[in-house]
């Protein structure tokens, strides 16, 4: 069943206080501090990604995490997207401005592309930061990644649990793994660290637009931190990757961008994926109807 989807043009620190609807999960891509022009296929100027120095940028991204982090519902998560040479940077500033103690998760996204000449090992993952609002157990559902093949191959597909085999107050007793009953294994519990490729050039996925999220990134995000109905937002939402997926999983989505390009890019991707339209409630208007 579809959800609703919004896609509003501005800055998301002048319109995330404007939300009335609740909001369960922010995923925030922000640029990453790279001094470049990105531009789309055309040659159309996407967004500038460029800082008089790392305080200007620390100050734009933590300035709208907060923001974004103070409208989330108890128990909801603040994802943040970056890529190693600012990672660090971010999560402590972050750490000081929404207290570390709410920190949950670094989650590594590994992916390939085409090696560049370097002598140094090829750089081909980003990070994800996650932070959750406290005042309630935080959501999330248990996602499963394949056995092993050694896993099968020693306790097959069943599930397993975990046995001592010695004296359980006995600090140094040994586990062993033992399969249980006939009821099949769901997989091992996903870890932080995701091997997902980056859609091919040729993708039906693929907008053109320059920094281009996979939606299987997004759909492990949405369908591990929401439930259906939930709301979703992503403040700088870019080709709209994470309002299509939230939206075709049954969420309410919002985006903003202050790329113009951008909300055009992501209004048409939602066209045509023939989502089904519903208003959502913004102070002083019905912002969204007949998107």
């Amino acid at each position: 069943m579809g959800g609703s989807w919004c896609i509003e043009f501005g800055d998301c620190a002048l319109l995330v206080n404007a939300i009335e609807s609740p909001l369960h999960l922010v995923y925030m891509d922000p640029p990453f501090f790279k001094g470049e022009t990105f531009k789309l296929r055309s040659g159309e100027v996407a967004f500038e990604d460029r800082w008089n120095s790392m305080h200007d940028f620390l100050d734009y991204v933590v300035s709208r995490a907060v923001l974004c982090f103070a409208k989330l519902v108890p128990g909801g998560s603040l994802v943040v997207h970056l890529d190693p040479t600012t990672s660090h940077h971010v999560k402590v500033a972050l750490d000081a401005a929404l207290d570390r103690k709410n920190f949950a998760n670094e989650i590594i996204w590994r992916y390939r592309r085409w090696p560049t000449p370097q002598r140094a090992f090829q750089r081909m993952h980003d990070v994800l930061l996650r932070y959750v609002k406290p005042g309630a157990p935080p959501i999330f559902r248990q996602l499963y990644e394949p056995l092993s093949q050694s896993t099968i191959e020693t306790w097959g597909h069943k599930r397993q649990r975990a046995i001592l085999r010695e004296n359980p107050r006995d600090s140094h007793a040994r586990r062993a793994r033992s399969s249980v009953g006939e009821e099949a294994s769901p997989g091992a519990a996903m870890s932080d660290v995701w091997e997902i490729p980056i859609p091919a050039a040729a993708s039906k996925e693929r907008t053109g637009y320059p920094t281009q999220k996979p939606e299987k990134l997004l759909e492990r995000l949405v369908l591990a931190l929401t439930n259906e109905g939930n709301g979703v937002l992503d403040p700088m939402c870019g080709s709209g990757t994470t309002i299509a997926v939230a939206a075709r999983l049954g969420r309410q989505a919002i985006g903003f961008d202050s790329s113009e390009i951008a909300v055009v890019t992501a209004r048409a991707r939602l066209d045509r994926m023939n989502a089904e339209v519903a208003s959502i409630t913004v102070k002083g208007r019905n912002r969204c109807a007949s998107r």
